[in-house]
């Protein structure tokens, strides 16, 4: 930590605030102090510091008044809070804790106490602001951030890598889960069969997506069926590590959320698509969703490398009425099909269109 770290520290009693103050900026850290709860409030609004550490019992306004308050403004509501309490006001503890403080020390409290506790939350805090890119270096990354957080000891490399070829199955219609699945590369889609045998696809899922994971949360079955489409390269993280990362911390829980998540918004706008579009607008956005998920390039134009059979199940229609309809769009030049690989040549035209 350095000086860009601002902790503030409320407390009444002079003497604990010097030495506290002490202590902290020994370690580098930048301090503010106020004496009381409402010139604390007043100097947490101004200058949005990173850690508040208050005292509970204090004039003009306690420690409980400061915490409600600063939770009332969106600019500190975030902040990691630490109370100091005395030992005889160990009872104020829970409801510290009900009312959203992250942390408590029992005063006197020695210097090593102190800074744990002020690392480990700062540590969390750093958690919840950093954003994590969806690939193979974000996942590298998070479990970086969270390895020695309440005793996680995770990271990328305890995971073995693993390879499929196309049309293997990943997992099947109702097996148990044993793990969740990171796509490193490659593509793989996920699809039911109808009562009537027809095959419904419910996702694509391409680099940095996970899937697997809906199961476990549900403590159920597979619900569906997920196959290679492409050789692919994935890592395997089992179960129980999932939901210890899941389950234990909520800062880490919302993160890792973050990460899992990130196609939900795409299967929304699939299914919107599938029931109110025409066939050539389905199309149209189809080839668009695949295009922009998978990003593949020929001579900087998007392609599309997928059997037209995927392709109409992604969409929802018959393989020969997406035929016919990518032969209109290659005749309107919308589209180029080169060895059977789609080239967007309009990509704002197909947006447009309208029917």
């Amino acid at each position: 930590m350095n000086k860009e770290v601002k902790i503030l520290l409320i407390e009444d009693n002079q003497e604990v605030r010097e030495n506290t103050a002490e202590i902290l900026e020994l370690s580098n850290y930048s301090v503010l102090t106020a004496d009381n709860g409402k010139t604390g409030v007043e100097l947490a609004l101004k200058e949005i510091p990173d850690l508040i550490i208050c005292d509970i019992m204090m004039p003009v306004l306690d420690g409980y008044g400061v915490l409600h308050l600063i939770s009332k403004h969106d600019e500190t509501a975030g902040i990691p809070f630490i109370f100091l309490s005395a030992k005889s006001e160990k009872f104020d503890f829970r409801k510290g804790m009900e009312l959203g403080a992250d942390d408590y020390l029992t005063k006197p409290f020695d210097e090593h106490d102190l800074l744990k506790a002020v690392d480990m939350r700062l540590k969390k805090s750093h958690l919840t602001k950093k954003e994590y890119t969806n690939d193979e270096k974000g996942l590298s990354d998070f479990f970086k951030t969270v390895n020695g957080v309440e005793g996680f000891q995770f990271t990328d490399q305890d995971y073995e890598h693993f390879w499929y070829k196309k049309k293997q199955l990943l997992y099947m219609d109702g097996h148990r889960p044993l793990n969740i699945f990171f796509l490193i590369k490659g593509k793989i889609k996920t699809y039911k069969i109808s009562e009537d045998g027809k095959e419904l696809i419910t996702g694509m899922y391409g680099p940095g997506d996970f899937l697997g994971y809906t199961a476990i949360l549900e403590e159920s079955f597979y619900m569906e069926n997920a196959e290679i489409i492409e050789d692919s390269e994935l890592i395997h993280i089992p179960q129980k590590d999932f939901l210890q990362l899941i389950n234990t911390n909520n800062q880490i829980a919302r993160q890792f959320i973050k990460l899992l998540t990130r196609n939900v918004l795409e299967k929304e706008e699939q299914l919107l698509t599938l029931a109110y579009n025409s066939l050539r607008k389905r199309v149209a956005n189809g080839l668009l969703q695949v295009a922009e998920k998978f990003k593949d390039l020929e001579n900087d134009k998007l392609k599309i490398d997928l059997s037209r059979e995927n392709l109409a199940h992604i969409i929802g229609t018959a393989t020969e009425s997406l035929i016919r309809t990518l032969s209109d769009f290659k005749n309107e030049k919308l589209i180029d099909i080169n060895d059977g690989r789609i080239i967007i040549l309009e990509k704002e035209k197909l947006k447009k269109l309208l029917f």
